[in-house]
């Protein structure tokens, strides 16, 4: 059947015309993407159907890239997806992919978290499209019961009980911060000496908060695994940056090369302990604990 006609209204309607769906004013609507087709046909670029309709030139292109490209775009076919796309609920993707519901099953038994085996992913598969998968579809498919790809029981592989996601835009007061870290050196400026563990003394660390108020530090070498754990008098950047400047000036030097952390703003005096014990600090991307696989690991473990 081709879209736009009868037999398309028949197969997704029942022959019943559907209710007009109100689109959001940032979506594109059939007549934009009849400009699209109608500039693409006269070998209009991207950037010139862009400023004629007023949209980002990211917009168009990702819709032209979307849609079969710049020779077989057709304005019917691409709205029809787009509707297609925004249908609520969405069939859950580990129902509909044997082998990536295989390869996080496996990661969970493993007792990896949702984070890293997202990134593993990513990291690992790169040209794989159909084995990406977000952190909170893992959750949601263990916590709803009506998601039946991973059995809710597989919960007790999750190192920690973990309540249900907010979205982007949801925040609570006491959160640690994850934002703010002032000339903060991000992780993609690593050496591949560190990314590949040929040396000692590069560290993956991070806070970890236990019951009554207490908290300590893990310390992990990235090449040996040896592990160390610093108790910490508060969570503050003051008390940890303390703890962290003592035990690194213990050890010898070819032992004190760099250390990773993630973005909570009890690092914020990173700069201080640069200076004091001459150790690089590098600061994971917002959300990606599985950049710091080893050490998450590990107070997975110490938990």
């Amino acid at each position: 059947s081709k879209p736009g006609t009868i037999f398309t209204m028949l197969r997704d309607t029942g022959g019943i015309k559907p209710h007009e769906r109100k689109r959001a004013v940032a979506h594109l609507t059939l007549s934009e993407r009849e400009e699209i087709r109608a500039g693409l046909s006269a070998k209009m670029s991207i950037r010139a159907i862009a400023t004629a309709l007023n949209r980002s030139p990211s917009t168009i292109s990702r819709e032209v890239q979307r849609n079969r490209g710049r020779r077989y775009y057709k304005a019917v076919d691409a709205n029809n997806r787009a509707n297609r796309m925004a249908k609520r609920p969405k069939p859950c993707l580990l129902d509909q992919n044997l082998l990536l519901r295989n390869l996080v099953l496996e990661k969970l038994e493993m007792k990896w978290s949702p984070e890293q085996i997202s990134g593993w992913l990513r990291r690992t598969k790169p040209r794989q499209k159909t084995l990406r998968i977000s952190p909170e579809t893992i959750y949601k498919t263990l916590y709803f019961r009506s998601r039946e790809a991973l059995h809710h029981l597989n919960i007790q592989h999750l190192r920690r009980s973990h309540s249900l996601r907010h979205g982007r835009r949801h925040t609570r007061k006491g959160e640690r911060g994850t934002i703010n870290i002032v000339n903060g050196t991000p992780i993609h400026e690593r050496s591949r000496n560190i990314d590949n563990r040929r040396s000692l003394g590069h560290w993956e660390g991070d806070l970890v908060s236990g019951t009554k108020n207490s908290h300590i530090a893990t310390l992990v070498d990235r090449k040996s695994r040896y592990t160390i754990i610093l108790r910490l008098r508060g969570k503050d950047s003051v008390s940890v940056n303390q703890a962290l400047t003592d035990k690194f000036l213990s050890l010898p030097s070819e032992l004190r090369k760099s250390l990773t952390w993630d973005r909570g703003m009890e690092l914020a005096r990173h700069l201080e302990f640069t200076v004091s014990t001459g150790v690089k600090v590098y600061f994971c991307d917002p959300q990606s604990p599985w950049q710091r696989g080893t050490n998450e690991n590990t107070n997975g473990l110490i938990r």
